[in-house]
């Protein structure tokens, strides 16, 4: 089983900015659709007709506003790989809450501030799962002895006399 290989640094980005794009807008579209039906007059028909319209209307601007995230967060990943020479999970932490703390600059210093925290902790918590994920599956494919799994080799090797190593 081959594993997942990420691209290289500049493609990377492009990479990233797709798919985020694209997940904000299967997400916003699920969304808006719910949102949409539920703000429509009464009738089927015109329910459906409202959750198109809101799909249509913003399911695009979220997914524009995820790409923008994952645009911005892959190129400040990348510049720290590049800076640090390193690809570890404080490269993406970092780029989190750098994210936050631009994308929240209109909003002052204080929105900054908040915003970085917020990115650090979400991207610390995802990097932390991700680690105890590999953790736990490493423990399912350690190579199996079959010395330390034998009966005989755990009593004593003179008949039933103790065993004090």
């Amino acid at each position: 089983m081959e594993e997942y290989a990420r691209e290289p640094c500049p493609w990377r980005i492009i990479d990233d900015c797709g798919g985020a794009f694209t997940m904000g807008a299967i997400g916003g579209a699920v969304f808006q659709s719910i949102k949409g039906f539920r703000n429509a007059p009464s009738g089927v028909n015109r329910r459906l007709l409202g959750s198109l319209a809101a799909v249509k209307s913003r399911a695009p601007v979220i997914g524009g506003n995820f790409a923008v995230w994952g645009g911005l967060f892959s190129t400040i990943d990348c510049s720290l790989v590049h800076i640090r020479k390193k690809e570890d999970p404080w490269n993406s932490i970092t780029s989190g809450a750098l994210t936050g703390a631009i994308l929240a600059v209109r909003n002052g210093a204080g929105a900054m501030v908040g915003s970085a925290i917020i990115g650090g902790v979400l991207l610390a918590l995802i990097e932390g799962v991700g680690i105890l994920f590999t953790r736990y599956s490493a423990e399912h494919f350690k190579p199996f002895d079959p010395q330390m799994s034998d009966p005989s080799q755990l009593s004593s090797p003179i008949g039933n006399a103790p065993n004090y190593q």
